[in-house]
């Protein structure tokens, strides 16, 4: 049975320090996890690294009101969402770094360690499994056409020759109209070296030489 540090909701100086230092604590493995699955995304690492102790903190100051203290956190999650959209990925962690924040300012100390490393590990397992990792050979293609060209199917032999897929994302005017930009998301095929160049040049045969975008695919909001 896990018995909570804060008896009868009576906060002692030294079990509130513990609780503290657990959260920090916590904060700095999770915010660690996420360096791991993002080493080239750091501002949001130092949030999540404190964001347990500020949970903890607040659900002290309600004493322990668990239904208030949800309903303040809550709002101040959907503030980090208002104006850009988060990640699936940010998503996760924040809830889980609330999570082990809310465990911890309940007094609940093993809970909090329990979540914070079963949750860590489960991470960290998807994460070297390669769950929800885009294929390296998947790529956007951007072409630009003239207005006059018939672009339905003009493009769809050479894909299928060059890639294992191909999906036309969307159509967009430029230049004033007078042009359009396809987008493909597509999936190259393996095999000898050289292919992308190929593609490229059979592609500039057929669009009239105008510009020809090949590169990463865009992360989207949603993705992992």
């Amino acid at each position: 049975m896990l018995t909570s540090i804060f008896h009868a909701g009576t906060f002692h100086a030294g079990n509130v320090i513990m609780a503290m230092v657990f959260s920090l604590a916590l904060g700095i493995l999770i915010a660690a996890v996420y360096r791991f699955c993002c080493p080239a995304v750091s501002g949001f690492a130092v949030v999540l690294a404190a964001l347990p102790f500020l949970v903890t903190s607040v659900i002290m100051i309600v004493n322990g009101n668990l239904g208030t203290s949800v309903a303040v956190l809550g709002a101040f999650g959907l503030i980090r969402f208002r104006s850009a959209p988060g990640t699936a990925r940010e998503i996760l962690f924040l809830f889980w770094a609330m999570a082990a924040g809310l465990a911890t300012g309940m007094g609940f100390l093993s809970l909090a360690v329990m979540i914070t490393g079963i949750g860590g590990l489960w991470i960290l397992l998807l994460e070297k499994a390669g769950m929800g990792r885009r294929s390296s050979r998947e790529k956007q293609l951007r072409i630009t056409i003239p207005e006059d060209l018939e672009y339905e199917g003009i493009f769809e032999d050479l894909l299928e020759k060059y890639t294992r897929r191909a999906l036309l994302e969307s159509v967009r005017t430029t230049n004033m109209g007078t042009m359009y930009e396809l987008t493909y998301r597509l999936e190259m095929r393996g095999g000898a070296s050289g292919q992308e160049k190929e593609m490229l040049d059979a592609l500039r045969c057929r669009n009239g030489n105008l510009t020809i975008i090949l590169g990463m695919v865009q992360r989207e909001r949603n993705e992992f």
